[in-house]
């Protein structure tokens, strides 16, 4: 998880000055906080969560009599690690994660849902699909990202509305690129690409109306499918190369930094240092390439509930009305840049317009799959990608992909 560091000392005054709120501020759950239970929390997060997450936990402590530890861990790790130790009850009691570790980690029996309540409502409606699994939610969200569009306003003065036009528009802005997207030469990038894939109707897994994704039916190979593989070969190395399979994401960025491009899919980790560079940046919504809308996946920051957990009431507890709070969402939202996942919150950083503007476009996104069936899809669908770029024939190229798909998931 790439993250742009914000001043922790802003995240502290935050919940210093809001902490008395705190209990009060769960739904039901209005009551004079009580010292319910003793003992201890483990809670695994990266650097910039526990300098956010410092006070909340002394307050807990204080107001419950639980002391909460706050372990760094390598965010790269965490997934493997939980997986790990957690059967052997020496992993944490919670723990910060994606929420497309759901599936697995549910698969795996290393979670335990989180009773949310009243507060369910309280959060962005894709916040709480993503955390939901098989009808329960296994997790409480405190972040959501999305990509979109980040204009240099110097090089233009919108973006339109569809990707041809987009294109032109960065052609006549004289830089070097029109438009960059960071990809990987052997496996492409389906998560930054997957917009433009939504846009012509295709999605990976079908989706049910509570807005979880049905595994059984693989919707990545139908017509919609065929047709995005068509417009991303004529994107590629025999087409407009537009869309070149040698930029990856750090020469992306750089380029952008550069000012080499007015325009670049990426998302809110690399706005820092566009900043910084001193270029005046906005986020725009994904131009369409196949006629329909354009939707990012939703990303959804977490925090896990471990299904040994020796304290799980006092866990829940810590979640549901410590951390599911504006002063708290808040503060996790200055420390990392992610919009927060609590609507109160959320509503509050719409008056940054960085915010205001990934927000916008991710209120189009749909959370990314967190079935484990997903595992069975990423290698074939990002090397197929990869090949349709470099110039290989799309509609076959995309056919053997879903095939292959098909085979791994009976």
């Amino acid at each position: 998880m790439k993250v742009n560091k914000k001043a922790a000392a802003a995240a502290a005054a935050l919940i210093a000055t809001s902490m008395l709120a705190l209990a009060g501020c769960s739904g039901q759950a209005a009551e004079a906080p009580k010292k319910t239970s003793a003992g201890s929390l483990t809670v695994w997060v990266d650097a910039d969560r526990a300098r956010a997450l410092k006070d909340v936990a002394a307050q807990f402590e204080k107001d419950k009599g639980v002391e909460v530890k706050l372990v760094v861990k390598d965010y790269g790790k965490i997934q493997q690690d939980f997986t790990a130790q957690v059967p052997t009850g020496k992993g944490p009691d919670l723990t910060i994660g994606g929420h497309d570790w759901t599936g697995g980690f549910v698969q795996d029996g290393v979670i335990a849902p989180v009773e949310l309540g009243d507060k369910a409502s309280q959060f962005e409606k894709v916040a709480v699909q993503a955390v939901t699994y098989e009808g329960k939610t296994y997790g409480l969200p405190y972040a959501i990202e999305n990509i979109a569009i980040l204009r240099n306003t110097k090089l233009a003065d919108a973006t339109p509305a569809t990707f041809d036009e987009m294109i032109a528009k960065g052609k006549a802005a004289g830089t070097k690129y029109p438009f960059l997207v960071g990809l990987d030469p052997q496996a492409a990038d389906p998560y930054h690409l997957y917009p433009f894939q939504t846009s012509f109707g295709n999605s990976v897994f079908a989706q049910n109306a509570d807005g979880s994704y049905d595994a059984s039916k693989l919707t990545i190979g139908d017509a919609a499918g065929q047709s995005f593989a068509k417009w991303l070969g004529s994107q590629g190395a025999k087409g407009t190369k537009v869309i070149n399979i040698n930029l990856s994401g750090d020469i992306a960025k750089e380029a952008f930094l550069a000012g080499e491009s007015p325009y670049f899919l990426t998302g809110p980790w690399n706005v820092g240092d566009a900043q910084a560079k001193g270029i005046d940046v906005s986020v725009d919504p994904i131009p369409s390439a196949g006629g329909k809308q354009a939707a990012p996946f939703a990303g959804v920051q977490t925090f896990f509930l471990s299904a040994k957990s020796t304290n799980a009431l006092a866990a829940t507890d810590f979640l549901v009305n410590y951390i599911a709070t504006e002063p708290v969402q808040t503060a996790l939202y200055k420390a990392g840049g992610r919009p927060p996942a609590l609507t109160s919150a959320y509503q509050a950083a719409q008056s940054d317009p960085i915010i205001a503007g990934f927000g916008k476009v991710g209120e189009n996104a749909v959370p990314m799959p967190s079935i484990p069936q997903m595992g069975a899809v990423w290698d074939d669908w990002g090397k197929t990608e990869a090949a349709i770029i470099k110039g290989a024939d799309p509609v076959s190229s995309w056919d053997k992909m879903t095939a292959n798909i098909q085979a791994k998931l009976k």
